[in-house]
């Protein structure tokens, strides 16, 4: 596939439904050099996966049936968010693990929202029962091309507002935003990826050979907690010289409680898993290397003004 093709095309689909999110740098969080950092958790809905939700249904034919998405909580939101916009119909399949914070969310979209029992592959098993049933058109939250190539799009936006960095470090769940940082990139850039210790399906799969099956549990599990890798980004992997980490949940709330104390930057745990790679010492630059920490989601969980 012609990845940058793609991502370029998506970003012209998508321009003017998305917000172009700012990028900062910064000196702290102990650290004893700067770091860029893109925020994305100021995307609409508090994350990133609008990018991805926008370009799926601007590429693709809506049936009438509209459309059907499983997610941890935030691809739920994005989904319900644009297919609101567009004016679709959306029914989106969650956990209860999601929590009651990103279920408010994904309610005040007006999607029909359905909470089931379980983890995120439960929520998968029925989305895909229903888009059997009724036709609905599957949005999937990572392993899609349309999905990678507008999550994509935040690489290639912040690649134009002038990013530096030798390295960029990205927090992992079911792979679609790191491939979409793979896929633009292309090897120009080191990429770190970083997942929980209790939810590192990408880890283990690299570890495996294959995509595997892994347990999910811990504070980012509603954002990062996918059961499987997807294919698309295990493809990316195996291609390039990605490295792959873990950090422990305490490592997360750390850099979390970091990013407010300091800065005033309210994100999510996920939101914060990447950075937590540096302040807790997992990824340790070079001298002279320069970084870069995407900050993916701000929806934490009792939300802070509800």
């Amino acid at each position: 596939m012609d990845w940058t093709r793609e991502i370029n095309e998506a970003v012209q689909r998508i321009a003017g439904h998305i917000q172009v999110t700012p990028v900062m740098q910064s000196q702290g969080f102990g650290l004893d050099f700067p770091i860029e950092m893109k925020l994305e958790q100021l995307q609409h809905t508090g994350s990133f996966k609008a990018r991805g939700a926008f370009n799926t249904l601007l590429s693709q034919d809506v049936p009438s049936a509209g459309l059907v998405a499983a997610s941890g909580g935030n691809h739920g939101a994005a989904v319900g968010y644009a297919a609101h916009q567009l004016g679709h119909k959306a029914r989106i399949y969650v956990p209860e693990m999601a929590g009651p914070a990103k279920i408010a969310l994904i309610k005040n979209t007006g999607a029909d929202l359905q909470v089931v029992p379980g983890a995120y592959a439960n929520a998968m098993e029925q989305a895909q029962a229903y888009e059997q049933q009724t036709g609905a058109g599957q949005v999937h939250a990572y392993d899609a091309p349309s999905t990678v190539a507008g999550q994509g799009s935040c690489f290639a936006e912040w690649q134009a507002q002038g990013l530096e960095a030798d390295t960029v470090i990205i927090a992992v769940g079911g792979g679609g935003l790191i491939a979409g940082a793979m896929a633009w990139f292309q090897g120009a850039k080191k990429i770190v990826a970083v997942e929980p210790e209790t939810s590192c399906a990408l880890h283990m799969a690299l570890q495996a050979g294959a995509p595997v099956d892994v347990e999910v549990s811990g504070v980012a599990a509603n954002a990062l907690g996918a059961r499987r890798i997807g294919s698309i980004c295990f493809d990316l992997a195996r291609t390039q010289d990605l490295t792959s980490l873990t950090v422990s949940d305490d490592a997360i709330t750390a850099a979390q409680t970091a990013l407010w104390r300091e800065r005033r930057l309210l994100v999510e745990p996920a939101g914060a898993t990447a950075l937590a790679a540096l302040t807790s010492g997992a990824y340790r630059p070079a001298r002279g290397e320069k970084v870069a920490v995407l900050l993916c989601g701000g929806n934490i969980a009792p939300d802070p003004m509800g």
